[in-house]
């Protein structure tokens, strides 16, 4: 009985050491990321049943002082941003505008405008390195699986990421109930080339309640050799 129980200690403890190294090598892999001279990457998010507003999809770029190059569509449109610390600026019919001008502006009914929509959107963006390496923190553990390393998000991880960082209930925000994903990593080289991450729940927001499933992949590619032009216009508003 002292064998089995033993040999049992024994083997919870392995688990144990191999989960907190693959979250280890997870969190160094996500901190040489945003280490390198530059990479790129392209987001794209499915939701079940069917894409909704969110299902297109980003393509980005960044280097090492900073700037950030976004593409970023909606549907059958694509908003071309440039951010550089906490500023940024993104491309209108009207030409470039900076993120802190279009936050201050509203609709013609003095409600919020879709330049509201998007300043917010822009000053809460984070790249692939930042944004894994929170992620990293709100999972329940990590471990192998195949060529990749996964694990179950917290309740609180599942609801950040279903509200797309604008938190539940208080402050604006939707009121998320049921949350709960999970976060797949794949790494090579000792850096990140892709990770995914699902998240289901119930959003309730302005009294209209739906389900959620949605999953998000993100794919790193140009480790080291991205490079990014800013156009003399953009490069105005980000001064």
């Amino acid at each position: 009985m002292r064998t089995q129980f033993a040999i049992g200690a024994v083997t919870l403890m392995a688990a144990s050491v191999l989960a907190a190294d693959a979250k280890e090598q997870a969190l160094a892999a996500a901190k040489k990321l945003g280490e390198v001279s530059g990479y790129s990457w392209k987001q794209t998010s499915e939701s079940a049943g069917g894409g909704g507003r969110f299902g297109s999809g980003t393509e980005g770029k960044t280097i090492k002082d900073g700037t950030v190059c976004l593409a970023m569509t909606f549907g059958d449109n694509t908003f071309e941003a440039f951010l550089k610390g906490e500023k940024g600026a993104f491309k209108t019919p009207d030409g470039w505008r900076s993120v802190s001008e279009a936050a201050e502006s509203a609709g013609g009914d003095g409600q919020p405008g879709p330049g509201r929509f998007m300043a917010r959107m822009l000053q809460n963006y984070r790249t692939p390195a930042a944004q894994l390496t929170d992620m990293l923190g709100k999972v329940k553990a990590l471990k192998v699986d195949g060529d990749a390393c996964a694990g179950e998000l917290t309740e609180e991880g599942a609801k950040s990421l279903m509200s797309f960082g604008r938190g539940s209930g208080g402050g604006g925000g939707p009121e998320i109930s049921g949350a709960q994903g999970n976060l797949k990593l794949w790494v090579k080289d000792g850096v990140p080339v892709k990770y995914q991450y699902q998240v289901k729940g119930k959003m309730s927001f302005g009294g209209n309640e739906r389900e959620i499933d949605r999953t998000t992949t993100v794919e790193i590619k140009e480790v080291g050799t991205t490079k990014i032009e800013i156009p003399a216009e953009a490069k105005q508003k980000l001064s």
